[in-house]
């Protein structure tokens, strides 16, 4: 462990840098996005892939599959149709094992097991997210290479670190590039991503936009962003200005104020590690409130 550049320091540290108050970590890029697609207010591929580790977590847990083991991933593709969700093409389901699971004759994962996890971890998810995507076409990718024994750091090489757009969107919506785990919120790629996301979370549900993508802009040492930027991908119900407004005028943008308002200097970031950072259920998770609707909706004048 050492200290942080006292260059870095003077820049995030109020009363020291040219900027007198705290300002931004660093420069940089930070998107947060909403949309009407699920209750959650998160695209539904994203959404479904994090309530299906969730799932694989709590049966686990529970002792509902007996042959699981901590390791998992998930993946969902959905085809769109006018731009909603029409139909469930692949759900893809990577999950570390016991040889309990075992085909004893082909070494890979038993079909028997296979078949747990469609009927225990998948349908269950589905049915209680969006009911009337389950069909019989989808196609079932579950541990695709055949078995999954090793797992965590010891069963790769070549790891990539934080994956930035699970941990987000699932590719919907922009990315600035900045990871958000292992930073503390003086880093505005971790506060002011959970700042955009509270903002465009909270102006689509004052149903001012079906879709709000939410882009600010920082440079290190100074408190105030360089640009905000409102994008509604043409859904807005109101000006876009308005709404541009309306967000500047009711939403606290510097760190220091990012960092009080959320509530971010407490020990909540274990929860952030798995499941993604949005779309997410618990105290800890302040960027997801949407107590902002009423006074947004009075803003603009709807």
């Amino acid at each position: 462990l050492h200290r942080q550049s006292p260059d870095i320091s003077q820049g995030v540290t109020a009363g020291t840098g040219l900027d007198k108050e705290q300002g931004a970590g660093d420069q940089g890029l930070m998107f947060g996005f909403a949309c009407n697609e699920t209750r959650a207010l998160m695209p539904m591929p994203i959404h479904l892939s994090h309530r299906l580790t969730e799932r694989l977590s709590a049966v686990r847990e529970e002792g509902q599959i007996k042959w699981l083991r901590p390791d998992g991933k998930s993946q969902v593709t959905i085809e769109y149709l006018d731009n909603k969700p029409a139909r469930i093409d692949t759900v893809v389901i990577s999950t570390q094992h016991t040889e309990a699971a075992l085909n004893k004759r082909t070494g890979n994962m038993d079909k028997k097991a296979r078949t747990q996890i469609i009927n225990k971890v998948i349908k269950p998810v589905i049915m209680a997210e969006c009911p009337k995507l389950w069909s019989n076409r989808i196609k079932f990718h579950i541990n695709p290479t055949g078995r999954f024994l090793i797992g965590g750091p010891h069963g790769d090489t070549g790891l990539t670190g934080r994956k930035i757009i699970v941990d987000t969107y699932g590719g919907r919506g922009a990315h600035g590039g900045g990871a958000f785990s292992g930073k503390d919120p003086s880093k505005v790629d971790r506060s002011a991503s959970y700042m955009a996301r509270y903002i465009a979370k909270n102006i689509v549900a004052a149903k001012l936009a079906d879709v709000c993508e939410v882009q600010l802009s920082y440079a290190i040492g100074i408190s105030k962003p360089i640009s905000v930027l409102v994008d509604c991908e043409g859904t807005a119900r109101v000006p876009e200005k308005k709404i541009s407004k309306a967000v500047m005028d009711l939403f606290p943008l510097t760190p220091r104020q990012i960092i009080k308002k959320l509530n971010l200097l407490r020990p909540i970031y274990q929860e952030t590690a798995h499941d993604g950072h949005f779309g997410r259920r618990g105290r800890g998770f302040t960027w997801e409130k949407t107590d902002m609707v009423q006074p947004l909706r009075k803003a603009c004048g709807v």
